[in-house]
């Protein structure tokens, strides 16, 4: 497997990808699913041309020996921060170390980059999510952040008072 940089190729395979990671019944084959919390989409292939485009934007796809893309992920530099989103990993091949690969290599973006701090929002009844998070140095911050509120937000709600707490991990420079 290999870690590299997307591309505007790479836009299907990375759409296909993060949905079937996230809703829909694919999703159900993964502990990754949002698909009890949240219906509709979670990206589309326009959302993904605009991040690729982005200088700010780095978008990592983890590949197999077949260039297959297992998994994604999307950092942000803002200041000397680095906002990890779009965390997914094809449910398929999830619990074989892809998404501690791709956080490694978030790590290493936020170093090469002086990031001080990794920040990731997280959906707050996402316990096992959190404990995975937590596991690898994520601390909750406090801060949050109702589901409704988010600006260009994908999915809609299928419970209520859904909200994203945030997490931090803060790189020794």
């Amino acid at each position: 497997m290999k870690i590299t940089q997307a591309n505007l190729a790479d836009v299907k395979e990375l759409d296909k990808l993060v949905n079937s990671a996230y809703r829909g019944e694919d999703s159900k084959k993964g502990w990754t699913t949002e698909a009890e919390i949240l219906d509709g989409i979670r990206i589309d292939e326009e959302a993904l041309e605009l991040m690729i485009a982005k200088p700010a934007i780095t978008i990592l796809k983890i590949t197999d020996e077949n260039d297959k893309i297992l998994g994604t992920v999307c950092l942000e530099v803002e200041l000397n921060e680095l906002h990890l989103g779009m965390f997914a990993v094809s449910p398929l091949s999830q619990g074989n170390g892809i998404g501690k690969s791709l956080l490694i290599a978030a790590e290493q973006h936020a170093l090469e980059n002086n990031c001080a701090r990794i920040v990731i929002s997280v959906i707050s009844t996402r316990v096992e999510l959190i404990n995975w998070y937590s596991r690898h140095g994520y601390v909750p911050t406090g801060g949050s952040i109702a589901f409704d509120e988010i600006e260009g937000r994908f999915g809609d709600p299928k419970v209520s008072a859904i909200s994203l707490i945030e997490m931090e991990k803060v790189i020794n420079t």
